[in-house]
């Protein structure tokens, strides 16, 4: 019998709200606005990983921006 192990491809808004550290309504306002991208699986809205790099990449870049 051959074991497969899945590697969990999507993220709730819940699990994003705490990777980034932010309240779920916060992530949940940002993610309807569309500052994250996500993508609506039934009732539910999932996010890609790349998808939380890509809003805290442009955080980090705007940030520099403005220190500049």
């Amino acid at each position: 019998m051959t074991t497969t192990t899945l590697t969990r491809r999507w993220h709730t808004t819940a699990e994003v709200a705490e990777m980034l550290g932010f309240s779920l309504s916060k992530t949940k306002l940002l993610v309807l606005t569309g500052e994250i991208r996500s993508v609506k699986v039934g009732r539910n809205r999932r996010i890609l990983p790349a998808w939380v790099d890509e809003y805290v990449n442009r955080c980090a870049e705007e940030a520099e921006r403005w220190s500049a």
